[in-house]
């Protein structure tokens, strides 16, 4: 018996009866199902299991004689009297194992909330906790955190949609936002409990932040997986993957506490800095609100303006605290002190927006740049932006990466390396925030912060500031730390909810300014937005698919298409390129005679992935040319709307997808040039449920390039530019392509929203042949040949403070 055919790959209760357990995986043929609590048979029935996830489609050779089952086991009311639960596979006799469960566990979870924890990252150094997952019940679950004395701990809980999950519960509708995640930092207890609660009942979960306990639980974690594994693959694979295991050196994140007094300037370089004097040396006027601001944070504000090491600043303070302001006596030292510090004080007290205007109104600088109360800049901050200015005098706009520090001002985590000026993903979040500086004509321009926008307002002012100018210069260096606090909007998002509504109204506004029809929603968590383009008509969309046998890949990527998309005006291209099987071509001929929508044509030149497609573009009848891979499947009903929606924005030329391994790991979630030396997918084999770094993987971007695995494009574009390069045959055409586009002034998106399934082996692409490496090498050489000032120069789209030596965005190394 083989025993990959004895698994069982998910196990819970039944939401609507407790006393009914479920079990899912595969089960041998021919065998029966017994099931005993120790020794007494009690009743169990079983029936095949239909799965729709392609994490769970297993291949004919993985089941052999086995079938997917799903596993109803009636549970006696007085199953406190028995210790263990028994599953077996029985044939004439014979009794194969299939699960265990101890009574005391089945227990410990019967009748209360069920929740999976996806992942636990503890920083036990600094002080953090990341938790993801999901919890369901009949009725909503709510999420909530306790110290080890049972106190609430004040942290970020944001709820997220999880389709997945409401899909496998088919007794009861689900709550569809019922994935977490949990960010915490300065944890001063030695453990948390992650509380699930609903009227009905609840479960708690355990997290310990000490490390002897932590690395307890991780060697259990690896014994369960190893058994797991020595079950499924047997004894000779497991040592294989051990020893692979233990001789794999897996390099530990680069410490940003580390990290960043090695790229701050030193003594000497400030020094140097404060000696420079530039050709063109504008005022900066530094615009602050305060409000009743703690006057140990004001200090640290002000004294880390009067570091700096460019000197023609002002500071400009307004506080609108009212007329009983605690801060009267402290400003009036502070002006008294440093005559380019100015204040101004309203007798009424103010909101933000007028708070900042009112400082701006004092400001007599060339440029304005923007603070919070409570934050500090780096003594460098306005050095770098007059010496971009020095540089490049076109400039209006000024941005810059920034980190988080404690309450105390002492550490420093968290950092934003963020990209060049990413439109698309400002308009998923508002990633430029600090530290911000605008010309002073500009704002004159474009107005002032907006009080309708309050608690939104640096968003929508920032969108209006962008509409106005190209000249915008990102410096990717930390020029600004902002302090965290727990009730801040960013530490606890549902603090100040009407903050991301006005966030959301601002992206809107920015749509209607600039005669964009879109509709903008609240995106996966606070403080990110979806866009969805409105169409005034559906154009056709050409669907060009390579095919080479390989006809069940072919039959399941259409079907997916037929069966499942609600966008309805397309065409198929298949561009047959030297099969060899018989039956390749009789589903040629029944496509044909049985789909009107499907055109198949004939390329009989040796295999050149650009020319096939170029080949397939010249049949085509549409005004969008989608390139489609024959092994991907999509996943979203309205997987063609969302990449024909950004296609059809004017500034854009070519829309890529989210897609996944058939594991549900990540495929490809957009492309940075630089990866792997030449380009290379970003989040690789990151999980589905992860969102990467800055939620980059579920923001709609900008990027360098996307895969034509999936990539949909203006046929009139891909014309244009000569469609692909066809002296690059088989690797980069599609980073070539995409190179092209941008070079003609259109954008690439990535859109997280069109999500598909892309069968790719992951160790697919190996050149482990002479003849290969000699055709890959030469094709790199073509690539850089054709870009040579590209590939010089750090992608705009990503940031040259993180590392090219594994597509995950960490840190680069010191």
């Amino acid at each position: 018996m083989n025993q990959q055919l004895l698994e069982v790959k998910r196990e819970r209760f039944h939401l609507l009866n407790p006393n009914v357990y479920i079990l899912q995986g595969t089960f041998p043929k021919e065998y029966e199902l017994a099931a005993y609590l120790d020794s007494v048979r009690i009743e169990a029935r079983m029936e095949d299991w239909e799965t729709t996830s392609a994490l769970e489609r297993f291949k004919e050779w993985e089941l052999l004689n086995g079938r997917k089952v799903t596993v109803y086991v009636d549970l006696p009311q007085n199953l406190r009297e028995f210790k263990k639960l028994k599953l077996m596979a029985v044939l004439e006799g014979e009794k194969l194992p299939w699960f265990t469960v101890s009574v005391k566990e089945l227990l410990e979870r019967q009748g209360k909330p069920q929740y999976y924890i996806e992942e636990e990252r503890v920083n036990v150094r600094e002080k953090t906790c990341q938790i993801r997952g999901w919890a369901v019940a009949q009725q909503r679950v709510a999420v909530k955190v306790f110290d080890e004395e049972k106190k609430p701990v004040a942290c970020s809980i944001q709820m997220t949609n999880r389709v997945d999950v409401t899909e496998m519960y088919k007794e009861c509708q689900v709550e569809e936002k019922c994935g977490f995640f949990i960010q915490l930092e300065q944890v001063k207890s030695r453990k948390l409990y992650l509380v699930f609660w609903t009227p009905q009942g609840k479960a708690v979960h355990t997290v310990s932040l000490q490390p002897v306990v932590i690395l307890k639980n991780k060697i259990e974690k690896y014994r369960k997986k190893g058994m797991s594994y020595l079950k499924t693959h047997g004894v000779r694979a497991l040592a294989v993957k051990t020893v692979h295991k233990l001789t794999t050196v897996k390099e530990r994140p680069v410490d940003y506490q580390k990290w960043l007094p090695k790229h701050l300037p030193g003594n000497a370089e400030l020094e140097k800095q404060r000696k420079t004097r530039f050709e063109l040396q504008p005022k900066i006027s530094i615009v602050v609100p305060l409000y009743k601001t703690d006057k140990e944070y004001l200090r640290q504000l002000i004294e880390s303006v009067q570091a700096q090491t460019y000197g023609n600043w002002e500071l400009c303070l307004s506080d609108g605290s009212g007329s009983q302001s605690p801060l009267k006596e402290t400003l009036e030292e502070y002006r008294r002190q440093d005559e380019r510090i100015r204040v101004v004080s309203s007798s009424e007290p103010l909101q933000i927006s007028q708070n900042t205007n009112a400082a701006i109104a004092a400001a007599t600088g060339d440029f304005i740049a923007f603070a919070d109360h409570d934050d500090v800049l780096t003594p460098h901050a306005l050095f770098e932006c007059v010496k971009a200015y020095n540089e490049n005098p076109k400039l209006e706009i000024f941005y810059s990466d920034e980190d988080k520090m404690t309450m105390d001002g002492n550490k420093f985590f968290q950092p934003h390396f963020k990209p060049d000026f990413n439109l698309d993903l400002l308009c998923s979040v508002n990633y430029i925030c600090h530290l911000f500086v605008a010309k002073r004509t500009l704002i004159e321009t474009v107005g002032v912060l907006r009080p309708e926008f309050d608690g939104a307002q640096d968003y929508d002012f920032i969108f209006r500031c962008v509409e106005a100018t190209k000249e915008i210069c990102h410096v990717p260096k930390i020029l600004y730390h902002w302090r965290s606090h727990g009730q801040s909007t960013s530490e606890n998002p549902e603090s100040k909810r009407y903050a991301f509504e006005a966030g959301q109204r601002a992206v809107q506004a920015h749509y209607d300014r600039i005669g964009v029809k879109a509709q903008v929603l609240q995106g996966e968590y606070l403080g990110l937005y979806r866009t969805r383009f409105l169409r005034d008509h559906d154009p056709l969309i050409s669907i060009i698919i390579p095919n080479k046998d390989h006809i069940d890949d072919l039959r399941r990527c259409m079907e997916s298409i037929e069966e499942k998309s609600t966008y309805r005006n397309y065409e198929y291209i298949i561009v047959e390129n030297n099969s060899t099987e018989a039956e390749t071509f009789a589903y040629y001929k029944k496509l044909e005679a049985e789909n009107p929508k499907v055109n198949v044509i004939y390329w009989d030149g040796p295999f050149n992935y650009s020319a096939i497609n170029n080949f397939g573009a010249e049949h085509a009848k549409g005004e969008y040319l989608l390139l489609l891979n024959n092994d991907t499947e999509i996943i979203n009903p309205d997987c063609l709307e969302e990449l024909l929606g950004y296609c059809m924005r004017p500034d854009v030329g070519i829309v890529g997808a989210r897609l996944y391994y058939e594991d549900d790991t990540v495929q490809h979630a957009g492309v940075v040039l630089g990866f792997g030396g030449i380009a290379g997918h970003c989040f690789v084999q990151q999980p589905r449920s992860s969102t990467g770094y800055c939620h980059r993987i579920i923001c709609a971007q900008d990027y360098s390039a996307v895969t034509a695995a999936c990539m949909i494009v203006k046929k009139e574009i891909f014309d244009a530019v000569g469609g692909l390069s066809e002296d690059l045959q088989v690797a980069f055409n599609d980073i070539d392509f995409c190179i092209k586009v941008r070079d003609y002034g259109k954008l690439v998106v990535y859109n997280p929203y069109a999500e598909l399934y892309h069968y790719e082996s992951k160790s697919r692409g190996l050149e482990d042949t002479p003849e290969k490496i000699a055709r890959f090498n030469k094709e790199i050489a073509t690539l850089e040949q054709h870009w040579p000032d590209i590939f010089r120069k750090p992608d705009p789209y990503y940031n040259p403070n993180l590392t090219l030596d594994s597509q995950d965005f960490s840190l680069k190394r010191l």
